[in-house]
């Protein structure tokens, strides 16, 4: 499928038969980018704003963590207007790893969504 016929504000990303696993895993290493990929789990596929993630960071440490997690090839982006919209690979994920993004989620805490979270919002920072 060629992603750029059907969205023209794409951002490049890996294709998914080019996907690396030590690329994934290190951009899901980090409790902020795991924070993003349960968000986006969460929403059951449908695309979501870069601002509609409360994460407590400067904008441009938000803007660095969905280029990792895009260049990984764990997310999707695309331009529409001046909006960023995102979207789990979940399929190119699950063809290429099987299995790997239902573990990672599955071992999350599920925790509600407070506004007065800690940045890792439940997720535990110290290995």
């Amino acid at each position: 499928m060629d992603h750029d016929q059907d969205c023209p504000g794409l951002l490049p990303e890996p294709p998914a038969a080019e996907l690396k696993l030590v690329c994934v895993l290190h951009a899901l290493a980090d409790p902020m980018r795991l924070r993003i990929v349960a968000e986006l789990a969460g929403a059951g596929g449908d695309e979501l704003n870069c601002l509609a993630f409360e994460l407590p960071v400067t904008k441009s440490t938000m803007t660095h963590h969905f280029r990792v997690l895009r260049e990984a090839g764990v997310i999707r982006q695309h331009r529409r207007g001046t909006s960023k919209m995102n979207t789990l690979r979940t399929e190119d994920l699950a063809a290429r790893f099987p299995g790997l993004l239902e573990a990672v989620l599955a071992a999350l805490p599920h925790c509600p969504r407070d506004a007065h979270a800690t940045p890792a919002a439940g997720l535990e920072t110290n290995c």
